[in-house]
């Protein structure tokens, strides 16, 4: 399905079979004999079959056209290396660019954020599935690419769209958004979202990512900004409001995570089951394999901010990562 957003620029809806996101929100823009897409869908068959439908009633000759791709996660960068020729530039972020170039594959990545998952409480069983079922074990890229990258405050300019790259890392390490000043647009991908959170998960890489996330809101919250277009669901029309209510979001999720862990040491296994997770299961037990493995590590980036503030102390027991309260009370009160 297409739909036109703005003058020369259309959303082209990518489904995502048996994911809860449903679908991924591709956008073209059309310029002076160019094509611009941002971000592409998973790269599998659905996605494709969707993309070249799309792509053929928007009359796009892929050998014209770039793609500028917002992050990491394999429904929104793993198509791109079906869809890329030989005349293509593949707009990408340094840090992302050389995560997936370093010639360390995905197998080595989800088995260094395994070893902590196990450090920190998941069961070795449910992490094997959890591995097993792992979008970007199964749709990824597949293959190096050669990326052109885009750094903060660069511009990307294609037709009448003359975009301002923002780095907004906490979704992923080196997220990106483009702002369009003139005409006051903001391509958010998973920065913000309309009606679901993003997923801020645990990443080696990153130090403290959901106060990566919560600076990133702070410094796209200024900007003047009438329609933002996310990498997901609905569009935005005011983005400022969707900002505050993602940050009180967050806060709840803090609170919920204290109040887990007030009467004693919890890894953060043991913590998950206390958050409020919009998933349609009765309990923790009934979460799918791949949803509890972002779950976790939603839970884990939420501790690690804990305790960088102060709120709850981290210690090492029998191999196991334990969290135990601070000054919490004062906190949740």
């Amino acid at each position: 399905m297409t739909e036109m957003m703005l003058p020369n620029l259309y959303r082209i809806e990518i489904p995502l079979p048996k994911n809860p996101l449903k679908a991924l929100n591709s956008y073209l823009i059309k310029g002076d004999g160019r094509f611009l897409i941002i971000d592409t869908g998973m790269n599998r068959e659905e996605c494709q079959n969707a993309m070249f439908t799309a792509l053929e009633e928007l009359k796009v000759d892929l050998k014209k056209t770039d793609f500028f791709i917002t992050h990491i996660h394999a429904d929104h960068l793993g198509l791109v290396a079906k869809l890329a020729t030989d005349k293509s530039r593949i707009y990408f972020n340094p840090i992302e660019a050389m995560m997936i170039n370093d010639n360390s594959g995905i197998e080595d990545k989800l088995e260094k954020s395994a070893q902590s998952y196990l450090a920190n409480g998941f069961p070795p069983d449910e992490l094997k599935s959890s591995l097993e079922k792992h979008p970007g074990r199964h749709y990824g890229l597949g293959k190096h690419l050669d990326f052109y990258v885009l750094k903060e405050g660069d511009r990307l300019d294609i037709g009448d769209y003359s975009f301002r790259c923002i780095e907004t890392p906490g979704h992923s390490p080196n997220h990106m958004c483009l702002y369009e000043p003139k005409m006051k647009l903001l391509i958010s991908g998973d920065h913000i979202l309309s009606d679901i959170t993003p997923n801020i998960s645990y990443w080696d890489v990153m130090e403290n990512p959901l106060k990566q996330y919560l600076d990133s809101l702070s410094k796209v919250y200024p900007l003047e900004v009438s329609l933002a277009l996310p990498g997901h669901r609905s569009k935005i029309t005011d983005h400022k409001k969707r900002i505050r209510e993602l940050r009180v979001h967050h806060q709840n999720r803090i609170k919920e995570a204290a109040l887990a862990i007030e009467n004693g040491a919890c890894d953060a296994y043991q913590v998950a089951p206390y958050i409020t997770w919009d998933i349609d299961c009765k309990s923790w037990d009934q979460f799918p394999a791949q949803q509890k493995w972002f779950a976790f590590g939603e839970t884990l980036a939420h501790l690690i901010y804990m305790k960088k503030e102060g709120l709850i102390r981290e210690k090492k027991e029998n191999n196991k990562i334990l969290f135990s309260p601070l000054c919490i009370r004062k906190y949740i009160s």
